[in-house]
């Protein structure tokens, strides 16, 4: 009867702890005012363009290698894989208290009274044999949500961590691909340094012999000089800038630093299609975004949990165990013992503590309220101003070629005029002397209409952040970030 009793018992707070009242305020999403639609989004955008692996449409397979060993190696990726597993290992532990607690005892030992003092007992040996082994059990019964409201406080904590990876591997990518590109560009730069010189060099050398012979002066052979030093004083500084770029690639690969291979050139590189998307998407697809609202779920359940301190915390502990001087004698039926007991402890005065965490839990809310808010605004600017970016560089890129173009004839027709004894060498000079910079800043031009892409995939976040995942294994095998992202 008193077994059916305790088995009642037990079943009731069970059922009370999983279906009874919660304290707190329910989360519900923040009402965010969205822009309509981005400014300056081309009209040859794409929607579908956000759910691919954009890099691959560069063309070039050393990147796409390059992107996938990131994933794989980035050590930054593989401390945030490791933080999001230990968040998801946190979520075991909080949900735990929503259980008993049992814990399994065995004690054996043996002991001598002193008989100096006392007369010995008759019928007790002395020293005597003592061994136990009991069971004990103990649940704390969550009739106010506090375990629930923490679990889910801890959830959010882990979703918002595994945010954190995601908006890291977005990061890495994009890090991969705009290096490359800046790579590419480098290249390019040191190309164009190394021909001006070697043109510039054998344009010194004529100048040298006119001047050895009277058919030109002192001063031109000082400004063809000055222009050569001017072109190969550039080129040292180009090679260190590839070494610098080519590092930080093998760094973002997980690799030590050294040398780097090229598939395509600059002008080879393909450019990928704008992606389109509506702004209220950014709510669903940013990382940033995602893990600040996390923070925010959080933030509001531990306003739930620290309310229900308020209220009694009931507890039921019980032990059933054995103990005996003979091994033998341990399970058989005198030496069974047993004990249960229900306890119920309620605050009457705690000097405020409760209503000072209430409050700063409330507090806590507002705060990630705002850091969401906040996080919503600068994803929607971020959007407007890579878009923004796309377009005017593209400007000033077209603006530079026509440019470049105009003087690259000028050049050409200064050297035709030299030739037919029309003008002197120091036209020559003037026309490659403004053609030179240009060209270096053409090469950086097309590099950053390039990775103005990149910055719009990346400001805009999207289904192709979930296609790179796939390419980290140690994410995708994993049954917890797995469980989390399910989540």
């Amino acid at each position: 009867m008193k077994k059916s009793w305790i088995g009642i018992v037990i079943v009731a707070a069970f059922s009370a702890s999983l279906g009874g009242c919660m304290m707190g305020p329910d989360y519900r999403r923040p009402d965010m005012p969205t822009p309509q639609s981005y400014r300056f989004m081309p009209d040859q955008a794409s929607q579908q363009a956000l759910d691919s692996r954009w890099w691959e449409d560069f063309g070039d397979p050393v990147l796409n290698s390059m992107v996938e060993e990131a994933i794989a190696n980035n050590k930054d990726l593989k401390a945030a894989l490791a933080n999001s597993e230990k968040a998801a290992a946190a979520i075991m532990q909080t949900r735990a208290g929503l259980f008993p607690q049992i814990n399994a005892t065995a004690q054996a030992g043996r002991e001598r009274l002193s008989e100096m003092d006392a007369e010995p007992v008759i019928g007790v040996p002395n020293p005597q044999n003592a061994k136990s082994a009991s069971l004990g059990a103990s649940w704390e019964i969550d009739l106010w949500g506090k375990i629930r409201r923490m679990t889910e406080a801890a959830e959010a904590d882990a979703k918002a961590i595994e945010q954190t990876r995601r908006a890291a591997l977005l990061s890495i990518v994009s890090n991969v691909v705009t290096q490359y590109v800046n790579l590419l560009a480098l290249d390019e730069q040191l190309k164009i340094a190394q021909n001006t010189s070697a043109n510039y060099r054998e344009s010194l050398r004529i100048i040298d012999l006119q001047f050895k012979y009277g058919v030109t002066s002192q001063m031109t052979v000082a400004q063809a000089a000055s222009q050569y030093e001017t072109a190969q004083s550039q080129i040292p500084q180009i090679r260190h800038n590839i070494t610098q770029t080519e590092n930080a690639i093998n760094i973002l690969r997980g690799r030590n630093p050294g040398a780097v291979e090229r598939g395509s050139t600059l002008a080879t590189l393909k450019t990928p299609v704008v992606p389109a998307d509506l702004p209220s998407n950014l709510l669903l697809r940013r990382p940033d975004i995602l893990s600040a609202e996390q923070d925010l779920v959080a933030a509001n359940a531990m306003i739930g949990a620290t309310r229900a301190m308020y209220f009694p915390t009931i507890s039921l502990t019980g032990a059933f165990g054995t103990s005996s001087e003979h091994l033998r004698n341990l399970f058989k039926g005198p030496s069974k013992a047993w004990s249960f007991a229900g306890g119920i402890s309620l605050p009457i005065f705690q000097g405020g503590s409760i209503y000072s965490q209430v409050k700063q839990a409330e507090a806590g809310q507002r705060a990630a309220l705002a850091r969401y808010e906040g996080a919503v605004q600068s994803a929607f600017a971020d959007v407007d101003n890579a878009l923004s970016y796309r377009q005017r560089v593209n400007e000033q890129l077209d603006k530079e070629t026509r440019l470049v173009n105009q003087l690259k004839d000028y050049s050409r027709l200064a050297k035709l005029q030299y030739d037919e004894g029309y003008s002197a060498y120091s036209v020559v000079l003037q026309a490659d002397q403004s053609l030179f910079p240009r060209q270096l800043t053409l090469a950086q031009l097309r590099a950053s209409s390039l990775t103005s892409v990149v910055g719009v995939y990346k400001s805009m976040g999207g289904g192709w952040i979930d296609l790179a995942d796939t390419k980290t294994p140690e994410a995708t095998n994993n049954p917890e970030v797995a469980g989390i992202n399910k989540g």
